[in-house]
């Protein structure tokens, strides 16, 4: 059964769009930050360093495949930035107050990509 799964989840994935792995991505840097904020209120801080490394991952694998040709790029980059600062001082401090300031902008953007890769092909780019 987990073998179908797998194989399942592998076939979802290599047929989404790029604009749609984006959306994931967000989706899972959201919702490790979410079990973080948990975490810490937990005094669980073992989870919540993990849970941290891998949306500071998910933000420098969206910073990483910037297209800096593409003038929002520079934006997204220095966003990028930002989240990955935010996110290591919210890890250092243990801030739940950081990671609730986060969420919002990501959900923003997220939902920004989701619009884009709902758009009929003739209308992007």
């Amino acid at each position: 059964m987990n073998n179908a799964y797998s194989a399942y989840k592998k076939q979802s994935i290599s047929t989404l769009t790029p604009m749609e792995i984006v959306v994931k991505l967000y989706d899972e840097a959201e919702k490790q930050i979410n079990i973080a904020i948990v975490s810490i209120e937990g005094k669980n801080y073992e989870t919540a360093n993990k849970c941290l490394q891998k949306s500071q991952d998910i933000v420098n694998a969206l910073r990483s495949v910037l297209d800096m040709s593409i003038p929002i790029s520079t934006q997204l980059d220095a966003l990028y930035d930002f989240f990955n600062r935010q996110l290591i001082a919210a890890n250092v401090k243990k801030d739940i107050q950081i990671l609730k300031e986060l969420l919002p902008m990501l959900a923003e953007l997220r939902d920004a990509f989701s619009q884009v890769a709902n758009m009929p092909k003739t209308q992007v780019g």
